[in-house]
């Protein structure tokens, strides 16, 4: 019995990734060191559909919010930002010095090597709210 089900279940999450409305590329975290209790994530995110960007969580943080950081005169400012649109096949980059996820209250540090998990909500036209699972590794700096 536990042989027919493997299969079937790979088969399911293989069937939800591939029919996922959005493709992500580039993901990272960058490391958070002993006493650091947040850290960013990143990642480029294309859409198939038009959607919008509500959030994220992850079992490795008690918050996690979408932020935006921006020069305000001499000054490099960072807020939450809310939701964001995304267009189809427009890519949107969350990256360092721009919009990005901001994880606060991390559970335990991330460690160069070691990977989170995060899943991404999303709204499409009608209303419906999709999730997307990402496993993201941990880095000291965008891996090349």
């Amino acid at each position: 019995m536990k042989k027919l089900l493997l299969p079937l279940l790979f088969a399911a999450c293989t069937a939800a990734q591939a029919a996922a409305p959005v493709k992500v590329d580039g993901a990272w975290a960058r490391v958070a060191v002993k006493g650091q209790d947040s850290s960013g994530a990143y990642m480029t995110l294309t859409a198939s559909e038009p959607l919008t960007l509500l959030g994220a969580e992850s079992p490795a943080a008690g918050i996690v919010e979408i932020h935006e950081m921006k020069m305000e005169g001499d000054v490099m400012k960072m807020r939450a930002a809310g939701e964001l649109p995304l267009a189809p096949g427009k890519p949107l980059k969350l990256a360092p010095g721009g919009f990005h996820f901001m994880l606060m209250d991390l559970k335990t540090p991330f460690t160069a090597g070691g990977h989170i998990n995060i899943t991404l909500r999303f709204k499409d036209a009608k209303g419906k709210i999709e999730t997307l699972p990402v496993t993201v590794p941990v880095s000291v700096s965008k891996p090349s």
